[in-house]
């Protein structure tokens, strides 16, 4: 069964919306994102990873959200087999975002990383994102 252990959330202030959660939740902060496309901290409370992310263009964003959407981007799910999920998706008529997975540097079948693997369209625009290996800071994390 696949598991929810990934939120990611756009802000455009990451560093305050971070803390927003460690202040108030206890959450912790596990990692930092500082990368050309996206930048902003990973959080933990020990069973969940909270990716708190500002996408720098509308590339990676998602053409239909773009750099300056607020809210939630994606969930990420934790799966046994890439593979039998993508029959699941491809039958609930989900497809690949390769536009996103491109602008990351994602999603290739001889590439595995760390809080990110293959993000497909979801319902309500809302992304999903699938991991055989999770993330970090979430329980079942199995680094490569």
């Amino acid at each position: 069964m696949a598991k929810i252990k990934h939120i990611a959330l756009s802000t455009p202030d990451p560093e305050k919306t971070a803390k927003f959660y460690v202040d108030v939740f206890g959450m912790k902060q596990i990692g930092r994102v500082d990368h050309p496309a996206v930048s902003g901290f990973y959080l933990s409370d020990g069973d969940l990873n909270l990716a708190v992310l500002n996408f720098k263009n509308d590339a990676v964003a998602g053409a239909e959200r773009g750099r300056d959407f607020a809210g939630i981007h994606h969930i990420g799910f934790q799966v046994d087999s890439l593979e039998a999920i993508v029959e699941r998706l491809a039958a609930a008529g989900s497809a690949r975002r390769d536009d996103v997975n491109d602008a990351l540097g994602v999603g290739r079948h001889d590439t595995r990383y760390a809080n990110v693997e293959v993000k497909y369209s979801g319902p309500d625009g809302v992304m999903v994102d699938v991991s055989e290996t999770g993330w970090v800071g979430a329980s079942g994390f199995r680094p490569q």
